[in-house]
């Protein structure tokens, strides 16, 4: 059956979530204006750096220094392009952090679709709100993605 198009984005951003370098969360982001992919981004190091799955993480009170997330690659990459962000949908695996939140903000970004409601942040949810930013929860069944199978197995298997 041929998806929608939320559905399409999301699953694209789930490929792109398999090129993360920091396995604290395979985290993968897409923009996209009129249907058409802007960039893509997921969690690693800056260019150049050692990454997380190299090295190991460098926590800092419990975040990884040494990881970009998803949502600011990807528009880092627009940055690097002189692509304009402005008006686009970001379709992310995981609900933005903060900062990633403002980011997005400032990139202009009009639609935000999200899969997992990872940590939600209520201020994030405020800032969105204010910037009347579209909120899309995506109710998503990936197809062959080993890293959700594993979780939908765990979440899903009958207790011992």
């Amino acid at each position: 059956m041929r998806p929608d198009w939320d559905s399409y984005f999301m699953k694209i951003a789930y490929a792109v979530s398999e090129r993360s370098t920091c396995d604290r969360a395979f985290v993968g982001c897409v923009l996209v204006l009129d249907k058409r992919i802007l960039t893509t981004g997921f969690n690693g190091s800056p260019a150049g750096q050692p990454h997380c799955d190299e090295v190991g993480h460098l926590l800092v009170e419990g975040h990884c220094m040494r990881t970009i997330h998803a949502e600011t690659n990807a528009i880092i990459q627009a940055a690097l392009h002189g692509v304009s962000t402005r008006g686009c949908t970001c379709y992310v695996t995981h609900f933005p952090c903060i900062n990633c939140t403002k980011a997005l903000i400032n990139a202009g970004v009009s639609r935000l679709v999200y899969h997992i409601a990872y940590r939600m942040d209520d201020n994030a949810l405020e800032f969105l709100r204010a910037a009347n930013i579209e909120l899309c929860h995506l109710e998503y069944t990936p197809n062959h993605h080993p890293v959700l199978e594993s979780l939908f197995i765990e979440k899903n298997a009958p207790e011992t």
